[in-house]
C-alpha cells in the first residue's frame, strides 16, 4: 500500500518550487538532497554548461535488494522543468477530487507528477522491503524547451537495459509505443530595401517569404506527417521595404523518409522563390529529436501492459505525436516507453490532475518493479 497523504503532500511540495525550463536551480538541489536522503547514489551530468539549461541532469541509482544484484536494470525518467507561467504557483485541492492551480499559472503536474510518483516509489519499496533488481532514476532539466537537458545527456551514465518515461499526457495504464521525429526549419529569406515611396527600388522580403510559404504543403500532410510554419518576423516600419524576415517552422512525422522530404520540400521553396525574385534565402534544418516505435511483444511494453492489468486498468497501447525524453533515450539504444500520468489541459493555466490517478500511477511504477524482477 502506498501512503496516499504522503504522495499528496509531495506533490503538492514539489508544484510550489519555481522550476520555469532554464531556471531548474532551485528544484535541482532540493532534489539532488532528497534522493542523497532515501540512499540513492545521485550523479550530476554536464548538462548545466549547455545554453538555455539552468542545472544538470540528475542520475540516481537506487541499489538493488540483497541477492537481486544480477536482475535486469531498468529505469524510470521525468523532467524537473515545466513550461511557464510556472512561478509561484498556488496548488488548490477541490472537492471533485482534482488538483488545480489558482488559474494564474501552470499546475506543473508535466512533470511534478511523474516526480512525486517516483518519490514515493522509492519511500514504498524501502518501506515495505519489497524485492528489486537495479534501478535508475533519471531526472531531466529542459525538456519543456526542446528536451535540451536529454539531448546534453551522457548515455555513459545509463546501465539500465530497458526504461519507462512518465510524461504522457494519457490516462494511467496508458502506454505510448511511438512517437514522431520532429525537425526544425529555421529560415532568413533576403530582400533589398527601399523607402516604400519608392517600391521598385527594393524587393520586398516579406512578399518573397510569403509566396514561398503559399507553395509549401503545410498542415497534415499524410497519415503519419504534419508541418507548420510557427513564426512570421521582420520589417522595421510601413515605410521601409523590408530587407530580411525570418521564418521558424517545423515538420514532424513517424516515417524518416517522409519527413526527410517534407523538410527538404520547405527549403526548396523558400531557396527557389527567392532566387526567382533575384535575392537569396538562408535555410536551416535541425532534427529536434529522433522518432521511435517500440514493439508491441517488445519486454518493456508486455510490462507496462501487464502492470496496467494488475490494477485493473485499460492496457492500452497507442502512438504520440509528440515528443519527451523517451525519444531521445530510445535512440541510445534503451528501448523505452512512454507512461501515461493522467494530467490534463497541460501547458495552460487550466492544468489539473485527479488525486485518483496520482495514485494509481504510483501504484504502477510498484508493479513494474515486482514484474520487472521475476
Amino acid at each position: 500500500m502506498i501512503n496516499k497523504q504522503r504522495l499528496l503532500d509531495t506533490f503538492l511540495e514539489l508544484v510550489q518550487i519555481d522550476s520555469e525550463t532554464g531556471h531548474e536551480a532551485t528544484i535541482q538541489p532540493f532534489l539532488k538532497s532528497l534522493f542523497e536522503s532515501l540512499g540513492l547514489q545521485v550523479v550530476e551530468d554536464e548538462a548545466g554548461e549547455q545554453k538555455g539549461l539552468g542545472a544538470n541532469n540528475l542520475i540516481c541509482t537506487l541499489a538493488p535488494t540483497q541477492g537481486e544484484e544480477m536482475k535486469t536494470p531498468i529505469y524510470f525518467t521525468s523532467h524537473m522543468d515545466t513550461v511557464v507561467p510556472g512561478r509561484q504557483v498556488h496548488p488548490q485541492v477541490k472537492e471533485d477530487g482534482y488538483i488545480y492551480s489558482d488559474g494564474t499559472t501552470i499546475l506543473g503536474a508535466d512533470d511534478k507528477a511523474g516526480l512525486a510518483a517516483i518519490i514515493e516509489l522509492i519511500r514504498t519499496l524501502q518501506e515495505q522491503d519489497i524485492t528489486h533488481g537495479p534501478i535508475q532514476f533519471v531526472i531531466t532539466v529542459g525538456e519543456e524547451s526542446g528536451l535540451l537537458g536529454a539531448r546534453a545527456l551522457n548515455p555513459k551514465y545509463l546501465n539500465a537495459q530497458y526504461g519507462f518515461a512518465i510524461d504522457a499526457s494519457q490516462p494511467v495504464g496508458t502506454t505510448v509505443v511511438g512517437a514522431p521525429t520532429q525537425v526544425k526549419v529555421d529560415a532568413k529569406v533576403y530582400g533589398v530595401t527601399a523607402h516604400a515611396s519608392t517600391p521598385s527600388k527594393g524587393i520586398s522580403a516579406i512578399n518573397i517569404a510569403a509566396k514561398a510559404i503559399s507553395r509549401m504543403k503545410l498542415g497534415q500532410i499524410d497519415d503519419v506527417t504534419t508541418a507548420n510554419i510557427g513564426r512570421f518576423e521582420g520589417g522595421s516600419a510601413t515605410n521601409i521595404v523590408a530587407d530580411e524576415v525570418t521564418i521558424h517552422a517545423e515538420a514532424r512525422s513517424h516515417d524518416a523518409t517522409k519527413v526527410e522530404a517534407q523538410v527538404q520540400h520547405m527549403k526548396e521553396m523558400f531557396e527557389s522563390t527567392a532566387a526567382k525574385h533575384g535575392t537569396s534565402a538562408q535555410v536551416t534544418i535541425t532534427t529536434s529529436y529522433p522518432g521511435f516505435k517500440i514493439a508491441e511483444d517488445a519486454e518493456v511494453t508486455q510490462i507496462a501492459r501487464r502492470s496496467a492489468e494488475a490494477l485493473n486498468l485499460e492496457p492500452r497501447t497507442v502512438i504520440a505525436g509528440g515528443g519527451s525524453d523517451g525519444n531521445i533515450i530510445n535512440g541510445f539504444g534503451i528501448p523505452t516507453v512512454i507512461l501515461g500520468v493522467g494530467y490534463e489541459h497541460i501547458h495552460t493555466t487550466s492544468e489539473r490532475i485527479a488525486i485518483e490517478e496520482l495514485n494509481r500511477l504510483t501504484a504502477q511504477l510498484i508493479e513494474i518493479v515486482k514484474i520487472a524482477r521475476q
